[in-house]
């Protein structure tokens, strides 16, 4: 790989977030009683951001992704989405989701699940021959798209539910988990494809991840989260370049915001009852 010059920090002091939270709190009503999911979460996301979110099972980051999506309704605080609540920002399209399992229906091509959300809005034909054979580019799948999933590995069935949620071109995408359930090998080659895509699109993501390597070598911004009731315990602005090779990973810088997350995520077990 070709030497790569540090990209330059974006300059967000005068950009409005494109998602923020203030004091959000979201308790979930059940028979065993209350479960209080997020506390007191406070977090500014700006544009073209990865942010990873990371913490314990039960912690709470899918339930935050799940509210920026309107999956999940908060019941205090502010949440909003492009200036817009989060219903509203649903409605107005503005992300896409790749949840932990691909998701795929196994009776339609991978062409035709990419397609499935854009027939749902209504694109012509055309349009959605043009998006489709564009997003299977930039997931480098253009060579699947008559293939079935059960014909596709895990990692290339994750790349089609990505190129699904790219489809209808938000500049939103809210990831939960997609890599947990690969390979290590597959999954370092992914990380690497999602970064060459996040530079290529400029999206805002939002990623859940358990693997602190995974969160590091990502990220602009890492969000540590603590054990339920889920509250930030520590948001680290990666002092990483944008271009980020494997080996980045061996680095000293790389480590010592590894070993930042991992104490983060002991500070937040002394919430523990």
């Amino acid at each position: 790989m070709q030497d790569q010059v540090d990209a330059p920090a974006l300059d967000r002091s005068t950009t409005k977030p494109v998602i923020s939270a203030k004091s959000l709190d979201l308790t979930f009503q059940t028979n065993d009683g209350p479960v209080h999911a997020l506390s007191g979460v406070d977090l500014d996301i700006g544009k073209g951001e990865f942010v990873s979110f990371i913490g314990p099972s039960g912690c709470g980051k899918t339930t935050f992704l799940r509210c920026i999506a309107a999956l999940e309704t908060p019941t205090g605080g502010m949440l909003t989405v492009n200036g817009m609540s989060a219903d509203e920002a649903r409605r107005a399209r503005a992300y896409g989701y790749v949840f932990q399992a691909a998701g795929l229906y196994p009776w339609r091509t991978i062409e035709k699940n990419i397609a499935l959300p854009l027939e749902i809005m209504g694109y012509s034909r055309s349009e959605q021959d043009e998006r489709i054979a564009r997003v299977l580019d930039l997931v480098e799948l253009s060579n699947f798209g008559k293939k079935y999933p059960w014909q596709l590995s895990g990692g290339m069935q994750q790349r089609a539910s990505i190129a699904r949620a790219l489809a209808f071109d938000a500049d939103i995408l809210l990831m939960d988990e997609p890599f947990g359930a690969l390979d290590e090998i597959v999954r370092d080659h992914l990380n690497e494809q999602l970064l060459e895509l996040w530079a290529r699109t400029e999206k805002t993501i939002g990623f859940v991840t358990h693997s602190i390597p995974e969160a590091v070598y990502l990220s602009t911004k890492i969000v540590v989260m603590s054990p339920r009731p889920g509250r930030i315990t520590d948001v680290i602005d990666s002092p990483l370049p944008k271009e980020r090779p494997l080996d980045i990973r061996d680095t000293p810088e790389f480590l010592a915001i590894a070993h930042r997350v991992r104490e983060g995520l002991r500070t937040g077990h002394a919430y523990d009852d």
